[in-house]
């Protein structure tokens, strides 16, 4: 409809570009951009009503959503599970700085050094990736506006920014040839704040994508971020084992600290195929089906012969530089780490597209029904001034 009369022209340009956006009201522009949408058959090409046709899976199955996805999926491309990766890098990376400058020691002020650099470049290429998906600098910079606790999205920008100004600056004296004692003792306080933000960095995005609608992911938000929290572990410790130089300061304990994350990410990979499945068997399918049950289990496959390769006996001294097998332990894992997070990212997109795994998650209650009971109120809130019947679900206290 264009100036009052139908215009087919209008319609024309409205699906020439696969998204249904009218050229006239929207600029195909940020993440929303990358969507892509199924084929459509003739009548939908007129404007009229989807084919009611269901697959033969689906006759097994009970009738879904009229045959269609009940969520949208994510839109997100590649840029969303390295960024993940990125992130958590760059959290496990200020952490382990920090606890090695609390610790002291021979050897921790070059560990230190590193640490504080690779935590540096991380999160600039995090926040460089966040940015190209959200299409422009302008978004990041509308998400520092204002300041909301309770939403994972709002409080992840903030710790981001915070974040990659404090490895900035105590990274500084690492670059600089004759850093002022100003600068130094600036750097080693703002390296125990990057510290203390890398504790919530390292698994907020966990945090983040487990606070939607996607069955799979909010079946186990319990689960998730501290998988994530533990592949970022691996992640750092991967970067370290595999830094160049000489001789590695702290290589015994990168090492220990390296094997003893690769084996708590494995033990989190099951634990997240067990808490699915606590739901329903289909919301636990993508983990074990499809493209991302195959990138799920590849990665733990990974991280399982890193720490064989880590576990190796060898003669060749850790503090000597990486060797063949360091190089492979490290190689390995942080394949199996950034492959952990596009195998999430796809399953995601899979759960989506699975009505029955969102109405498995319904039945049992999660979402805002679950937390309706935990507040007690009712679900619908009542208008001020008039009193509740009493039918409202799960009324039990007063209205919101």
């Amino acid at each position: 409809m264009r100036n009052g009369r139908h215009d087919p022209t209008f319609d024309a340009e409205r699906w020439q570009d696969g998204r249904g956006v009218a050229p006239d009201l929207g600029l195909l522009a940020g993440e929303g951009a990358l969507q892509r949408v199924r084929e459509r058959g003739p009548l939908e090409a007129r404007g009229g009503r989807a084919a009611e046709a269901v697959p033969a899976q689906e006759a097994a199955e009970g009738k879904s959503y009229y045959g269609l996805p009940m969520l949208k999926e994510p839109v997100w491309r590649w840029y969303i599970p390295a960024y993940f990766f990125t992130g958590g890098l760059a959290g496990a990376c200020g952490v382990l700085g920090a606890a090695a400058q609390a610790a002291g020691g021979p050897g921790t002020a070059e560990l230190v050094r590193r640490c504080r650099l690779a935590a540096t470049a991380a999160i600039g290429a995090s926040v460089a990736l966040l940015i190209a998906d959200l299409g422009r600098p302008a978004r990041f910079l509308n998400m520092l506006r204002v300041f909301r606790p309770t939403s994972p999205m709002n409080m992840g920008t903030w710790t981001i920014s915070g974040f990659g100004g404090l490895s900035a600056l105590a990274a500084a004296p690492a670059v600089l040839p004759h850093p002022p004692r100003a600068l130094v003792r600036a750097g080693d306080l703002a390296g125990y704040g990057a510290g203390l933000l890398g504790l919530p960095l390292v698994g907020y995005t966990g945090v983040l994508i487990a606070n939607t609608a996607v069955p799979v992911w909010q079946g186990t938000r319990n689960t998730l971020p501290i998988l994530f929290a533990f592949s970022g572990a691996v992640s750092a410790g991967a970067v370290l084992q595999l830094w160049p130089g000489a001789r590695r300061a702290g290589a015994g304990a990168v090492h220990r600290f390296g094997r003893l994350a690769k084996a708590a990410e494995l033990g989190g990979s099951f634990a997240l195929d067990r808490e699915a499945a606590s739901h329903a068997p289909r919301v636990a399918r993508p983990l074990q089906r499809g493209a991302s049950g195959a990138m799920l289990r590849a990665a733990r496959g990974l991280v399982a012969a890193s720490l064989a390769v880590d576990l190796w006996p060898r003669r060749r001294s850790l503090r000597r530089g990486p060797g063949p097998l360091e190089a492979l332990s490290g190689v390995l894992a942080l394949a199996g780490t950034l492959l952990l997070r596009f195998g999430v990212v796809e399953a995601g997109r899979a759960s989506a597209r699975d009505p029955h795994a969102s109405f498995e998650m319904q039945r049992r209650g999660r979402g805002g029904a679950e937390e309706a009971k935990k507040r007690g109120v009712a679900r619908m809130p009542t208008v001020p001034g008039v009193e509740a019947t009493g039918k409202e679900s799960f009324h039990e206290g007063p209205g919101v």
